[in-house]
């Protein structure tokens, strides 16, 4: 037996050893890259994030993974690689829809990293605000959601801003039940932003029928206010309990599991062709049948597919006869030879177009 055991003790010590000379090894790889990153930050000066090249490293390194780390640890290990390295040469300021602990958070440390320094904005008019003042170089809005649609502030500021869309994340939703509370018995009170109330309705109804549901302006503060009041509860995220101290009372209270929140990434420019990409845009047409039909035939007659279509009431056009506006994503970057060849032809037709933006499509 003691001989055994001392087989097994050198055993480890000798992975040890092997770790830790790999440990040294990737720290030197690493600490090069940094070095690789920082002289290409000097040839190209000015606006150094490239959204497309970051997508294409991304994608190539999770296509390449021998295993056993799963796709989506390669993904985070090397964003923070890559948000490090870029963090040397340009530290960006990044506005998101706040308080600390909101989804919209969490979807902007999965597409920038840890690195940037994060601005949190009290309503989605203020992050586009932030970025168009130069206060902050990007922002990130929620755009729609997989059980309650479309974001409609998010839309109208699209249409009638000036910031282009660079970038796209997707974020599964896990809804949590938090509370200072243990149980619910004894809580009279829900905080929640509306939209949750709407995800995790038939929960709602059917485990805390007898609970106030106060709708308030985002999740973080729904936790917030739990906080301060044991008789009260919230729906939230994991980072939210955390950072407010709360107990999960139920997790995944989603009424959808597969409930996904689809967020855009927002600044001065779009990003360039990375391989797998998407264009968003928004048009209008005359008021007069068959007009909508005749606008997106170009799309057929060249093969590009759309993922999104969504009507919206038109504002601040100007022009009576244009009662909606139709907001579309396609398949493919807009200097694609395809897709800017449709583009071209729905301009010639259009009341009006207008491209959002291209840039690569999100990472599972």
């Amino acid at each position: 037996m003691a001989s055994g055991g001392g087989g097994m003790d050198e055993e480890l010590l000798r992975l040890r050893t092997e770790i830790d000379n790999l440990d040294t090894e990737m720290l030197g790889l690493v600490s090069r890259r940094a070095r690789l990153a920082h002289r290409i930050g000097e040839i190209k000066q000015g606006n150094i994030y490239r959204p497309e090249r970051e997508a294409q490293v991304l994608r190539r390194l999770t296509e390449a993974n021998p295993g056993p780390l799963p796709e989506a640890s390669v993904y985070r290990i090397f964003r923070e690689v890559m948000s490090a390295c870029l963090g040397l040469e340009q530290p960006l300021n990044i506005a998101f829809l706040g308080p600390a602990g909101t989804f919209s958070e969490s979807a902007t440390r999965k597409h920038f990293g840890s690195a940037p320094t994060l601005l949190p904005q009290p309503a989605i008019d203020d992050v586009y605000r932030a970025v168009e003042s130069g206060n902050a170089h990007y922002g990130v809005v929620p755009v729609e959601n997989s059980t309650e649609g479309a974001i409609g502030r998010t839309l109208d500021l699209m249409l009638a801003g000036s910031l282009e869309i660079c970038g796209e994340v997707q974020l599964r939703i896990h809804q949590n039940l938090l509370s200072k509370a243990c149980e619910l018995t004894g809580v009279k009170r829900l905080y929640s932003h509306s939209q949750s109330l709407a995800q995790c309705h038939e929960w709602l109804n059917r485990n805390a029928a007898q609970l106030q549901r106060v709708p308030v302006a985002s999740n973080a503060e729904a936790a917030r206010l739990a906080a301060e009041d044991v008789e009260s509860c919230a729906i939230a995220g994991e980072a939210a309990a955390a950072l407010y101290g709360l107990e999960i009372l139920a997790p995944n209270i989603e009424d959808d599991p597969n409930n996904t929140t689809r967020f855009v990434v927002i600044g001065e420019h779009d990003a360039g062709p990375s391989g797998l990409d998407r264009t968003s845009i928004v048009f209008s047409v005359p008021n007069k049948a068959g007009a909508v039909l005749a606008l997106l035939e170009p799309l057929s007659r060249h093969g590009v597919s759309m993922s999104r279509f969504e009507s919206r009431p038109a504002r601040g056009l100007g022009a009576s006869e244009w009662k909606y506006v139709f907001f579309v994503d396609l398949e493919g970057h807009k200097s694609d030879r395809h897709v800017a060849a449709a583009l071209e032809e729905m301009r010639d037709s259009a009341g009006f177009l207008k491209v959002l933006g291209s840039y690569p499509r999100a990472a599972a």
